[in-house]
């Protein structure tokens, strides 16, 4: 097995997500990358993603991996290769051959996601894509604050799309900082997994606090009462951006 490990960016606008949704007529991300990645090895390929970014998501770092098999190309152009095939909304930043026991999520130590906030007076038309607008003044000191109370190891039930199984809602969030840059309002979460939604619900509540309808401390309790209707509302998709993905060296 020849192990390829492959870093992509991509305008998430045009597609359903990033995972490939068999027997159904939605582009994927995962979908176009194996479609290429397919006719560049002459067979079929399947890639495995870090990280199942919802309809409308976008990526700076996502990491997938794949068995070349047999494939003669050399790691490294395997990247340069894609570039020529892939749509304009999808890069491939780089290539790497990795030890067979890699797995772009499961191998996975951490991950960063990033949600941008317009907070401009009138909507922008090139921000639109990339952004979430809200013409509301919002206090980013009290969404700082807010941000907080989500560092440390803690049940994420409260910022978790409702109807989703998993085995535990149980995470560890690394880093939870708010910044502004002008009308820019940026909040970056790194943490050890996330649930489904969950930085957007994170982003929902943050908004809420930064509009002074709940004070900063409340997020902590949203936090341990575990309650989903009390945690957010979902923030746009369009906002967020899965910026990287870390692993052991």
């Amino acid at each position: 097995m020849r192990n390829i490990k492959v870093t992509l960016a991509y305008d998430g606008t045009n597609y359903y997500g990033f995972q490939e949704q068999r027997g159904t007529p939605y582009q994927t991300i995962q979908g176009v990358v194996e479609d290429r990645l397919s006719r560049l090895a002459k067979r079929q390929i399947r890639v495995i993603g870090a990280g199942r970014t919802d309809t409308g998501v976008h990526a700076r770092g996502q990491v997938v991996n794949f068995d070349a098999g047999s494939w003669k190309i050399g790691a490294e152009r395997v990247a340069y290769a894609l570039r020529s095939l892939l749509p304009e909304d999808i890069v491939a930043l780089e290539s790497v051959e990795v030890d067979p026991a890699f797995h772009a999520r499961f191998s996975a130590v951490s991950k960063s996601y990033r949600y941008t906030i317009y907070n401009g007076k009138y909507p922008s038309p090139f921000l639109r894509l990339f952004s979430y607008h809200v013409p509301n003044p919002l206090d980013d000191g009290a969404m700082r604050e807010g941000a907080k109370y989500l560092l440390g190891r803690h049940d994420f039930s409260a910022f978790r799309a409702l109807g989703t199984p998993v085995k535990s809602t149980v995470r560890t969030i690394l880093e939870s900082r708010v910044n502004r840059v002008g009308d820019l309002i940026y909040i970056d979460v790194r943490g050890d997994g996330f649930l489904y939604h969950m930085v957007r619900m994170i982003a929902g509540t943050l908004i809420r606090v930064g509009k002074g309808k709940i004070p900063p401390g409340e997020v902590e309790d949203i936090l341990f009462e575990g309650d989903s209707l009390r945690g957010g509302p979902t923030a746009p998709a369009r906002g967020l951006c899965l910026e990287k993905v870390e692993y052991h060296t």
